[in-house]
């Protein structure tokens, strides 16, 4: 098994509360990569990786928009599924009980860093 990767994803200030989310990429030395998202959601950052888990599609049609309107769900924009954004749990839709893969993600000195 490849050893986990550490990257610097984006600074803090990137991450408004329900706003807008930063997509990535993450290349492991294996050679495999891992597609993530970062958002900030009630003051924390979380991190998921950016895959509907009824069709691994991804979640934004329009790059870094995880949020619903209300701003209190990730959408599917392919299937309409709704996703805690603090858990990856999804509420309703076709996948409804799945979670997203949670990727591990920290916030220090100004910058916001996932592990994957």
């Amino acid at each position: 098994m490849a050893a986990a990767a550490t990257e610097l994803i984006c600074d803090s200030g990137a991450l408004e509360d329900g706003g807008v989310g930063v997509r990535f990429v993450i290349d492991h030395a294996s050679g495999e990569k891992t597609r993530g998202f970062a958002i900030r959601y009630r003051g924390r950052i979380h991190a998921f990786q950016n895959a509907c888990r009824h069709v691994p599609v991804e979640l934004d049609l329009i790059d870094g928009h995880f949020f619903g309107a209300n701003r209190e769900f990730l959408v599917c924009s392919m299937h309409g599924a709704l996703y805690a954004p603090d858990t990856g749990l999804c509420v309703a839709g076709p996948c409804k009980g799945a979670s997203l893969v949670h990727l591990a993600a920290e916030e220090r000195d100004g910058q916001v860093y996932v592990t994957a």
